[in-house]
């Protein structure tokens, strides 16, 4: 569901509106998918009149930002809201006197990276390939926002509010961004001479392999196993691999290691999300 973002929010700070509006369409696309019907979601720049103090009870994540667009962002979100998104992810009963657990936490997080993975592919036709990486947060980030910003999801009534603090390098990327469109169309293109000496020339061998079709492979984890271990497996038989949860999993071409990162879910479909590149070697 595609929600608009507040004509105060996008006059006060010009610059990020059109990014800050891509993670309020996500966070209205994921919660709507979760539920199953709509869910309004809107963003606002003022400071909530009856916005409650930051307090230990609340939940931070980072966001790194790069590729491109580079810089940092961080989520607040008080503990009742928290609570809230999490037992609507979990698809638990709405219960406001329960206590937080972890599950409740990691719950948020993953919430946020689908939300992320989302704003990921939205933001390709803008700014090209921009990667995201949220992480749970003990506190507030050291650096100071350079701009800050409110995402409503839900009625007015019962809004969940989500704090969203961008950095000033964030903030000067997205600056950066308005200026230099209008420059390069102002600007005859540098490579124009060069093209035109080589239009000439036939496909490189290099351009005709871009196009070849490649197998990768994800891969979780492994572990050896005896020959009568194998022999005894059945269905519902349990193997446990020697890779925790939390830790990345490998995408690999031709057996050989490329990149790592995060599971995710995409349209029913697994997808990873990378973390790191790993340069590919020949031999």
């Amino acid at each position: 569901m595609m929600m608009m973002m507040t004509e105060a929010a996008a006059a006060a700070q010009p610059e990020p509106a059109e990014y800050i509006q891509l993670w309020s369409d996500s966070l209205a696309q994921v919660l709507g998918q979760v539920t199953g019907s709509a869910v309004p979601c809107v963003v606002r720049a003022e400071t909530p009149a009856d916005l409650a103090p930051a307090s230990e009870g609340d939940l931070w994540a980072v966001v790194t930002v790069s590729g491109g667009l580079r810089g940092e962002m961080s989520l607040r979100l008080a503990a009742g809201v928290a609570l809230r998104l999490a037992q609507i992810f979990m698809s638990e009963p709405p219960t406001p006197e329960a206590q937080p657990s972890s599950d409740h936490r990691d719950a948020v997080i993953e919430l946020l990276r689908q939300v992320a993975g989302i704003v990921t592919t939205s933001a390709k036709a803008r700014w090209g390939e921009v990667q995201l990486l949220v992480e749970a947060a003990a506190a507030a980030p050291s650096w100071s926002a350079a701009g800050t910003f409110w995402l409503q999801a839900g009625e007015e009534a019962s809004a969940m509010r989500l704090e969203l603090g961008l950095s000033a390098a964030l903030v000067a990327e997205l600056r950066a961004d308005k200026v230099e469109p209008a420059k390069a169309a102002a600007e005859p293109p540098a490579a124009a001479p060069k093209a035109r000496a080589d239009a000439g020339k036939g496909p490189t061998t290099l351009d005709v392999l871009m196009d070849v079709q490649l197998a990768m492979t994800m891969r979780f984890g492994s572990r050896r196993m005896l020959l009568r271990e194998v022999l005894d497996l059945n269905p519902g038989s349990v193997i446990e691999l020697d890779r925790k949860v939390q830790e990345p999993v490998d995408l690999l071409l031709d057996g050989k290691l490329v990149a790592r990162g995060e599971v995710v879910v995409i349209e029913g479909n697994y997808g990873l999300r990378v973390t790191d590149v790993s340069p590919l070697e020949g031999g």
